[in-house]
């Protein structure tokens, strides 16, 4: 071991059901040669980590912005006191508000590597 390159030993455990499916990936990423896959999993492989209390908080304040707008529409279609074309631009205003939070959504997704 004294003349090689990589000189350090690493050990981790598996379960068997572990085990086969770190075989599965390595098949279908082509690659034989376990300690070759495991090496570059661990220092390029990216580990997700999302935190989604932010966004819950949004998700219900929207909700009750449907539902406020849910109640405006019944009064207008009941009373005919405000526009059908008021209607319109509300839910359109709507959408955009949900567009904008899928969006956030998305962008709240942070790689570490």
């Amino acid at each position: 071991m004294a003349n090689r390159n990589r000189n350090i030993d690493l050990k981790f455990r598996v379960t068997e059901e572990e085990k086969a499916f770190i075989e599965m990936k390595m098949k279908e990423a082509g690659i034989t040669n376990r300690e070759a896959y495991l090496r570059k999993m661990a220092i390029d492989g990216a580990i997700i980590v999302s935190n989604y209390n932010e966004t819950k908080k949004l998700t219900l304040e929207l909700n009750k912005i449907g539902t406020n707008i849910n109640q405006i529409a019944r009064i207008a279609n009941t009373d005919n006191k405000i526009s059908k074309d008021n209607i319109k631009k509300i839910e359109e205003m709507m959408q955009k508000v949900w567009q904008l939070q899928r969006y956030g959504l998305s962008k709240k997704r942070s790689i570490k590597q």
